[in-house]
């Protein structure tokens, strides 16, 4: 890569952030972080510019720029086999989700437009002042996983991963160096191959492993915005170049999962 080529951050400080550019920087990349959530001067009309930051900094610069930020479907998590998940999950609207008269985790698939938990019934949801009926969220029955990793995937494979979680609590590792990492691998392999043509070239898949026994998908984010934990930063750095580049460098099949600036 040229050393005209630019990695523009979003103005929120991250330790993920702060690796990547130091990864971008030895690559000769020029790392570049925004002031506020528009294209900096110095990055417009420069040389071919890649992502990395929340959905706001995409929907903001990515038409700008021509970039092409790649995102899994909203629904992807729900399309998948119970024997992947592990437990039942439905993509419908904030509306529906309302009218749920039981527990449920509710979350909406990348924005954060409200948090992502445990809600004892619908009513609890944010209200149609809040946010529009037609908001797509995920439903799924309530799964406790006592260890969680993140991988990141490239080309339908995992390029890196790291363990993130053991039980409530935030525990990185190399996922190399954590003792269930065949298992993962192999549930990885299995997942990937399932999900084939369903997922970009580049993104983030979590799995994790419940209390019940057997492994699950937790969920699938763009690389874009996702923290790194224990990855390395130069593998991590391949799958966000790919997940958030210039469109005329995009391949024909990931354009369906370009993202849609959200107004």
């Amino acid at each position: 890569m040229t050393c005209d080529r630019v990695l523009l951050l979003a103005p929120r400080p991250s330790d993920t952030a702060r690796r990547l550019t130091g990864a971008a920087t030895g690559r000769g990349l020029r790392a570049t972080t925004a002031e506020d959530w528009s294209v900096p001067e110095d990055v417009r009309g420069a040389g071919p510019t890649h992502l990395y930051g929340g959905p706001l900094l995409a929907d903001k610069v990515a038409g700008e720029l021509d970039v092409v930020a790649l995102e899994p479907p909203a629904d992807w998590l729900a399309r998948l086999p119970l024997a992947l998940t592990g437990r039942r999950v439905e993509a419908v609207t904030l509306a529906e989700a309302r009218r749920l008269r039981r527990p449920a985790f509710v979350k909406p698939p990348t924005d954060k437009f409200f948090p992502a938990r445990i809600y004892p019934d619908g009513s609890r949801l944010p209200g149609p002042d809040a946010f529009d009926d037609d908001l797509p969220v995920l439903v799924s029955d309530i799964v406790r996983f006592t260890r969680e990793y993140r991988l990141f995937v490239l080309d339908g494979a995992v390029h890196d991963g790291s363990r993130y979680a053991v039980g409530p609590r935030l525990d990185p590792a190399p996922l190399d160096l954590d003792p269930y990492a065949a298992e993962v691998r192999a549930f990885a392999a299995d997942l990937l191959a399932a999900a084939d043509g369903s997922l970009p070239s580049a993104a983030v898949v979590d799995v994790g492993l419940p209390d019940e026994g057997g492994w699950g998908v937790v969920e699938a984010n763009p690389a874009w915005c996702s923290g790194g934990y224990a990855c390395d930063p130069e593998r991590v750095l391949d799958v966000v170049l790919r997940a958030a580049g210039p469109r005329s460098e995009s391949a024909p099949a990931d354009l369906p999962f370009a993202r849609t600036a959200q107004r």
